[in-house]
Parts: structure tokens; C-alpha cells; sequence
């Protein structure tokens, strides 16, 4: 040819090099084996949470589940529920209102999750380890203060999550270059300041929910929960550090994939590392759930 014509983005060119070829639509769906694992992964977990709920509500009356903060545990297993099904808004084709709600509601359900862990490690410790007047610890406890923890976190996610909006805010993305012949579609995150201001939030909570939890760790092990709080803090804290040098070493639709796992894997170490003792003490030693075994340990 005299003249050679470039193929514009949305096409490629064929092996002969004469003709321009429509690229395909490629994106994390549910038909892809990694999109259909995610999928069962979260279905599976959120169902076992529910179960776990379950068990908590029908022994809600038994100490263990008195002992830590029955109101507090509800909220964490309903928040984790929907963060399970929170990682499903990262399959099937993205579109303005999905780019939109996997990083808000992501952020949202995450802190409202870590500040009730927060909430639960600071009534162990006013509970237990303070040193101020009995009288003062007696209005804290009744008052349930360490309850505002949630709303008060919440909101100044509420208000990260609106500066994001408000300025550059999450959109449709559509990668020509990063694999021959594909048009990849993904969310772009916008501010990538603002996505890392979320991620250090959450782990600034978890931080904060670990020190509490760890300045309780040597109280009663039937009733504490303070070791298996400060583990699971620790565990979720390792997946998202983990996760951003993996996050940013990927493109295309394992980057989606990424973080949906991410979302799952510290949503499982929640369930299983806070939940899963009490429930094997509930439903197969019973015996150990009472107040005068407690009473025995801790003299």
C-alpha cells in the first residue's frame, strides 16, 4: 500500500495486516471460572454467617454470648453479610452506578465492621482494666458509650467517601491496550488519593481496634474475646498491605479479581478467627458455657 491506515482502538489488526478486526468485550463475569469462585466463595461465607447468626440469636440468653456485647455482634455479623455480597458488585459488567457503589459501600461496610470491633475491645477494656471510679466505669457500661464509636467513624467515612464523589469520583474505563485484541472494562477508581485515603482508614481502625484488644489479652479465655479480636485485626491488616502491591503489579480483570478477594479473605478473618470459637463452644461444649466454669478460671 502507498498509504497505510492506523486501526482505530476499538479494532485490531489481523495477521496479514489488511484488514482492521472488531476487539472483543472482555470483563470479570460470572461465566469466567475466577468470577463463578468469587461468586461461590461469597455466597458460601454469607451463608455461613447468617448461620452464625442464627446461633447467636437462638443463644442469646447463654453467658458467652452475653458476656460480649450481644448488640455488637449483631452488627458485625449483619455488616458482615453484606460485605460477603459487597464483593459481587465487583462481577458482571461494570457500569456508572456499580463503579460507583464497589468503592463506597466497600469503604462504608469496612468501617462500620472495624469501629464495632473497636466498640467491642474498648468495653473489655473499660470493663476490666481501667483504673478510674467504679461509679464512672458503672455509667460508661450502662450508658453503652463505646457505642458512638460506630456512628462517630462512620460518619467521618461518610465524609471521605463524599469528598471522592464530589471531586473525582469512580468511572467506566476501557483498557485498548493492555491485551492484544480485547477491550478490557473495568472500574477506574478516580482519585487514587482518595482510594488510598479509604484503605488507610480502615487500617488505621484496625490499628486502633488491635491496641484495645491486645491490652486485654490476658483477662479470662472462655469470656475474652480480646485474643481473638487482636488476631483477626492482625490478619486483616497483612491482607490489605498485601493487597496493594499485588493491586497495582495487575490489569484487566485479575486487578477486579484482586480486590473482590481481598474484600473476602479480611471479611472471612473476621467470621472465623471472632465467631467461629464461640459457636464450637455453643454447639459442642456446652459445659464450658456457664458462669461457674468462668468463675473457676479466672480464681
Amino acid at each position: 500500500m502507498d498509504q497505510c491506515v492506523i486501526c482505530p482502538e476499538s479494532h485490531y489488526t489481523n495477521s496479514e495486516k489488511n484488514h482492521c478486526l472488531k476487539k472483543s468485550v472482555k470483563f470479570l463475569s460470572y461465566e469466567d471460572p475466577l468470577g463463578m469462585a468469587l461468586t461461590a466463595t461469597a455466597l458460601c461465607f454469607s451463608v455461613l454467617a447468617a448461620v452464625v447468626l442464627v446461633v447467636f440469636v437462638k443463644h442469646r440468653d447463654t453467658p458467652i454470648v452475653k458476656a460480649n456485647n450481644r448488640a455488637l455482634s449483631y452488627t458485625l455479623l449483619l455488616i458482615l453479610i453484606i460485605c460477603f455480597l459487597n464483593s459481587l458488585l465487583f462481577i458482571g459488567q461494570p457500569n456508572t452506578v456499580t463503579c460507583i457503589l464497589q468503592q463506597t459501600a466497600f469503604g462504608i461496610l469496612f468501617t462500620v465492621a472495624l469501629s464495632t470491633v473497636l466498640a467491642k475491645a474498648i468495653t473489655v477494656v473499660i470493663a476490666f482494666k481501667v483504673t478510674v471510679p467504679a461509679r464512672f466505669v458503672r455509667w460508661l457500661m450502662a450508658s453503652r458509650a463505646p457505642n458512638f464509636i460506630i456512628p462517630i467513624c462512620t460518619l467521618i467515612k461518610l465524609v471521605l467517601c463524599g469528598i471522592w464523589l464530589l471531586t473525582s469520583p469512580p468511572f467506566i474505563y476501557h483498557d485498548t491496550h493492555a491485551e492484544h485484541g480485547y477491550i478490557i472494562i473495568v472500574c477506574n477508581k478516580g482519585s487514587t488519593l482518595a482510594f488510598h485515603c479509604v484503605l488507610g482508614y480502615l487500617c488505621f481502625l484496625a490499628l486502633g481496634s488491635y491496641t484495645m484488644a491486645f491490652l486485654s489479652r490476658n483477662l479470662p479465655g472462655t469470656f475474652n474475646e480480646a485474643k481473638f479480636l487482636s488476631f483477626s485485626m492482625q490478619v486483616f491488616f497483612c491482607v490489605w498491605v498485601t493487597f496493594l502491591p499485588v493491586y497495582h503489579s495487575t490489569k484487566g480483570k485479575v486487578m477486579v479479581a484482586m480486590e473482590a478477594f481481598s474484600i473476602l479473605a479480611s471479611s472471612a478473618a473476621l467470621l472465623g478467627l471472632i465467631f467461629v470459637p464461640k459457636c464450637y463452644i455453643i454447639l459442642f461444649r456446652p459445659d464450658k458455657n456457664s458462669c461457674v466454669d468462668i468463675r473457676q478460671k479466672t480464681h
